[in-house]
């Protein structure tokens, strides 16, 4: 065939350009007929997922929607206040827990004091960045002064997280009276 003649399929003049088309309406009947079954493949395929779909959600049983409970702006600033106790109550433990291992290493030092034989050895005690050498009684004496600031601080952080528990309590009570189970007060435990 050359180039730019458009060959009418209904009619044919040559005999090789008749056979040469019905090979292309074979060819294309084919193409047509493998992608019609892909096609029908795919409906199949999304009927079978649709239809779990639905089996899936029949079969399931949801909650129904809680009871709408109005809440005021009193509601709002309780629950404000519970989430900022809440996290202050964890930056207390915290800062406790950090304090306790600084009282804990005081309490080693001073074991090792007493430990040491030489009472004319002189020991470096750290006063902010610097070391200053005192005598090992004049160190015991600073160690145990630091001791009992330091557990005076953790027993003032003790008693704000206590009395910052007692707010919380109240404020649970508060809510969870008027909320129910519509709300979740309680800590994650992750």
């Amino acid at each position: 065939m050359a180039r730019g003649h458009v060959t009418n399929l209904s009619q044919s003049h040559a005999p090789s350009g008749g056979v040469q088309c019905a090979k292309k309406h074979c060819r294309l009947q084919m193409y047509l007929a493998v992608a019609a079954t892909a096609f029908s493949l795919q409906c199949q395929q999304s009927a079978i997922a649709c239809n779990s779909v639905r089996e899936y959600e029949s079969n399931q049983t949801f909650p129904l929607a809680a009871e709408d409970v109005n809440v005021t702006f009193e509601d709002q600033q309780k629950i404000n206040k519970f989430a900022r106790n809440t996290s202050r109550i964890t930056e207390l433990k915290e800062e406790i827990e950090v304090k306790k291992k600084q009282l804990q290493n005081l309490e080693d030092a001073c074991d090792d004091i007493m430990l040491a034989d030489d009472d004319c050895l002189m020991i470096p005690y750290q006063i902010g960045d610097v070391f200053i050498s005192h005598s090992q009684e004049e160190t015991q004496e600073m160690l145990e002064e630091a001791k009992k600031n330091l557990q005076e601080e953790i027993d003032a952080l003790e008693s704000r997280v206590e009395s910052i528990q007692r707010v919380l309590a109240d404020l649970k009570v508060q809510l969870y009276a008027k909320f129910g189970s519509n709300i979740n007060l309680e800590a994650d435990e992750s």
